[in-house]
């Protein structure tokens, strides 16, 4: 990080990864090429988890090349005096794979949904039971992250 006045802890980061309304992933298309897509995520411990259809362009791209890089916005400030906003963000590093134990997909998918939409957990089991087996969960393990405080 270039401004090493605005660098906060990995904690800080992961806390930012915790609360962002949403992220983009950025990855690399099998012809070499960026591309990115913005996503609903939750993290447990040093992995953040999302949930996609089985196949399309961003599954094609996880194929090819299983680095990715998530940007995650936290809080953010519009200056009303500058033509400025001040926000928090944090820079995830890491590599994907898709989950394929039946129990941790669940289990993603109960926390993403606990994060995300917790006032319908009374639906989860029947919305699980109806598209689990269309559904795929991936996951970004965690390999370096940095992040900076709102300024």
């Amino acid at each position: 990080m270039r401004r090493k006045d605005r660098e906060i802890s990995r904690k800080e980061a992961l806390e930012i990864a915790d609360k962002c309304e949403y992220a983009v992933l950025s990855v690399i298309t099998p012809e070499n090429e960026p591309y990115a897509v913005a996503l609903s995520v939750v993290r447990e411990g040093e992995n953040i988890y999302f949930h996609s259809a089985m196949e399309g362009r961003k599954i094609d791209c996880f194929k090819a090349n299983s680095k990715g890089c998530l940007f995650c916005v936290g809080d953010t400030e519009r200056q009303k005096d500058k033509f400025t906003t001040k926000f928090e963000s944090a820079v995830i590093f890491g590599e994907l794979s898709e989950v394929t134990n039946e129990d941790e997909k669940i289990h993603a998918l109960e926390i993403l949904c606990l994060r995300h939409t917790p006032e319908n957990m009374g639906n989860f089991e029947k919305a699980v039971a109806a598209s689990l087996k269309r559904t795929a969960v991936w996951k970004l393990s965690v390999d370096e992250i940095t992040g900076k405080r709102k300024a």
